[in-house]
């Protein structure tokens, strides 16, 4: 039986990133810094990056994304930013998703990855 891990975030009831076995999930928003939706797409990535690296994968192993935007008009400003983040051999399954978000947040991203280490 694997053993799941979890790793404590900031806010309560909510973990920075879950893993067992070669999975590892996690979710991250700017936590309200930014703010345009591009300037709180690179936080949330940033965030996001740091929390795959700590499990021990990163953003060339993530197998599939839920990007949750406060406004869908918005969704191209933060596709350019999410294009020029995520690796060309590494584009993977994605869906954005029209959401309402705690107050000062427009982006929550949250993430499949493979374990690589």
């Amino acid at each position: 039986m694997n053993e799941i891990i979890r790793a404590p975030g900031t806010a309560q009831g909510r973990c920075r990133y879950v893993s067992c076995g070669n999975f590892v999930w996690s979710v991250a928003t700017s936590a309200g810094k930014g703010a345009s939706v591009a300037e709180q797409t690179r936080a949330t990535l940033n965030n996001l990056e740091a929390n795959l690296l700590a499990a021990g994968s990163d953003k060339h192993h993530i197998v599939e994304a839920v990007v949750y935007l406060t406004d869908m008009a918005a969704k191209q400003e933060m596709d350019d930013v999410w294009c020029a983040w995520i690796p060309d051999d590494g584009w993977p399954n994605r869906a954005c998703v029209g959401a309402d978000l705690a107050p000062g947040d427009l982006v929550e991203i949250k993430v499949t990855a493979l374990r690589t280490s």
